[in-house]
């Protein structure tokens, strides 16, 4: 069960960290709700994942998923560019997550 509030941590990570770009400074209302809410929403679940999960890595792999999802989501959703250099250390940052999982204790 701490995976599953580790993943969606992290995936509520990524929804905080695109809203900021809606929020322009937090000066809209709607996406600045919805973006509050999320960061609220990660912490609380990335606390119930480090209930039982190692800390270094709860947070490693919240961080990664974090920072996999905003890069591709800053790509689809903004036209960001992605340039070969850029894939390849995301995939670094896939693998270390997976690495993480494998070898942890629970």
């Amino acid at each position: 069960m701490a995976w599953f509030f580790l993943i969606l941590a992290g995936v509520l990570e990524v929804v905080w960290s695109l809203g900021l770009k809606y929020t322009q400074g937090f000066t809209r209302p709607v996406p600045s709700i919805i973006t509050g809410t999320a960061i609220v929403a990660s912490m609380v679940s990335l606390a119930r994942a480090a209930r039982t999960l190692p800390i270094g890595t709860a947070y490693a792999v919240w961080v990664g998923i974090g920072v996999v999802g905003a890069v591709i989501g800053g790509v689809v959703l903004f036209d960001e560019a992605m340039p070969p250099l850029r894939i390849v250390f995301v995939v670094l940052l896939v693998v270390s997550i997976v690495g993480l999982k494998l070898t942890s204790a629970t």
